[in-house]
């Protein structure tokens, strides 16, 4: 129970924390409406059931052992941000409630996005294996171990699903999109300081 407590207090702290997950999400739920946002949201808990998979089949190790694949897996996702960021921040296309249709995001791209977005954060690779390491004992079954991988994916997808149903809300998607130019431009350069401080950062070290 101790453990099962540990997981779920962990989970729910770093899920609640604002990152690039949540930039994203709110990005792409005023921009591009409700199943834009729940797609991303969708990506982002199958990213953490990526980490989680690599964590239990051990590869998480060499990963946090080898610092040249930690430092390559840590430039990629900074790059993605800056890149998702500068588009964002560069942005020339206005939306407005009555024509936003014409250029919505795809589903599938937006929970791309989502996944990658994710996928490619070292932050929830050092999350999900401190987790599995610190927390979770070795002899804690294999099934047991699944379940809270599972478990930290459906908090993530329930977390961020929320975000974006209230990012998509009409009457403040609305307010949203009328002053679109400074949000994406607020979003945009939130995204490009969180690649540039991952860049940055020493974690690989």
């Amino acid at each position: 129970m101790a453990e099962l407590f540990a997981v779920t207090l962990i989970t729910i702290l770093a899920v609640i924390s604002p990152g690039a997950d949540f930039a994203m999400v709110t990005r792409n739920s005023y921009l591009h409406g409700r199943r834009a946002g729940l797609c991303a949201a969708l990506g982002i808990a199958l990213g953490v059931l990526i980490h989680v998979g690599y964590t239990i089949l051990g590869v998480g190790v060499l990963i946090a052992t080898s610092p040249a694949m930690f430092t390559v897996i840590k430039y990629v996702g900074a790059l993605y941000l800056i890149y998702i960021g500068f588009c964002t921040l560069r942005s020339k296309t206005e939306l407005t409630p009555a024509t936003d249709n014409i250029a919505v995001l795809s589903g599938s791209a937006s929970f791309r996005q989502g996944l990658l977005t994710n996928a490619l954060n070292p932050k929830t690779t050092l999350f999900v294996l401190s987790t599995f390491t610190q927390i979770v004992s070795p002899d804690t079954s294999f099934m047991l171990q699944s379940g809270y991988g599972f478990f930290m994916a459906l908090v993530h997808w329930i977390w961020f699903s929320l975000v974006a149903l209230f990012f998509s809300q009409q009457t403040l998607r609305h307010k949203m999109l009328s002053k679109q130019g400074p949000i994406n431009r607020t979003i945009g350069s939130i995204l490009m300081l969180l690649g540039a401080s991952l860049a940055l950062s020493p974690m690989a070290s």
